[in-house]
């Protein structure tokens, strides 16, 4: 069962394209952006990566941390990272479990066989680790600005000077 807007969000340790182990937790604090792709270096996966990295800077101004992640391998992984210079880490999950803790480890077809696999999924996590909203059946193109949008829109009020 995928979780809810609302609901916490299911921790996790995991290594990086880098073979640094991550957690979750140690991201408290800051919004999370983090975004499950079916699978390293394919089209529409490489279209929703860029799409983040190009949007980068305006993540990092607002205090946001990005976070891809995927049932590939650390290797699969860095590879992706370096063949498109992405500026923030991916994750892999190549057991799966995490995918299956966030609910997006489900069934799909290809050609008419069935098979198990990542629906392109994004969470957006709040500072307490709760997450504030689900984005399921991604689009890759545009998703990052759809993202920033949300969360420019959402900016905490500054006090005014005066």
């Amino acid at each position: 069962m995928r979780p809810q807007a609302g609901e916490p969000a299911p921790d996790f340790e995991l290594q990086t394209d880098a073979g640094n182990t991550v957690r979750l937790a140690d991201y408290r604090g800051k919004r999370i952006v983090l975004f499950f792709y079916p699978r390293a270096d394919t089209p529409g996966c490489i279209k929703e990566a860029c799409g983040f990295r190009d949007d980068y800077l305006a993540f990092q101004s607002q205090n946001v941390v990005v976070l891809g992640i995927s049932p590939d391998t650390v290797r699969a992984q860095r590879r992706f990272r370096e063949r498109y210079s992405f500026p923030y880490p991916l994750l892999a999950d190549a057991d799966h479990r995490v995918a299956e803790a966030y609910g997006v480890w489900e069934g799909k077809q290809l050609f008419g066989i069935p098979y198990k696999g990542v629906a392109r999924t994004t969470f957006l996590i709040d500072e307490q680790g709760n997450i504030r909203r689900v984005y399921e059946g991604v689009v890759p193109d545009g998703h990052s600005q759809e993202i920033l949008a949300e969360l420019q829109l959402a900016r905490p009020e500054r006090p005014s000077a005066g």
